[in-house]
């Protein structure tokens, strides 16, 4: 693939281009582990988190290639698009994550975000696109305080 480059350049505060930095330092720990390892570790991130919506997603993305020259280029597809997951959970959203391949020819590898079930700014077409795997947002609750039976307010209390 060739290189990747958002419609514009991002326009990023202070705070929005340190969120999307911390992004990329944690999606760079994380693209060096075993696809199982990755999967789990970004389904726990994306509990809780709502979905991201199509617009939400792009301009994640956006800013993502805006701030990092490397996930401009043809093979950061991977850390690319965790990073985009990334920055969207710092927002309190998650975009679903997928892993698969190119279904046509030349057969590769390849990691991709999608949002409201379109993939975003991909080069090729949705149909040319094969997952493996999807993370998508969960909504779980979290863990409650568990309540102590028989047990009042004052016992607990030092």
């Amino acid at each position: 693939m060739s290189e990747v480059l958002p419609e514009t350049p991002a326009r990023l505060t202070f705070i929005e281009r340190v969120q999307v930095q911390a992004a990329l330092i944690g999606a760079r720990a994380i693209q060096g582990r075993s696809p199982d390892k990755m999967r789990t570790w970004l389904e726990r991130v994306a509990t809780g988190a709502a979905p991201a919506s199509y617009a939400e997603t792009k301009l994640a993305r956006d800013q993502v290639l805006t701030v990092s020259a490397y996930c401009r280029g043809g093979t950061a597809c991977l850390l690319r698009s965790i990073a985009v997951a990334l920055v969207c959970r710092q927002r309190s959203t998650w975009p679903t994550w997928a892993v698969g391949v190119l279904a046509v020819p030349p057969f590769a590898a390849h990691a991709w975000v999608e949002a409201e079930g379109r993939i975003v700014d991909e080069p090729m077409d949705e149909t040319d696109y094969k997952a493996f795997f999807k993370v998508q947002p969960s909504r779980r609750p979290s863990l409650r305080p568990v309540e102590l039976p028989n047990a009042s307010r004052e016992e607990v209390q030092p």
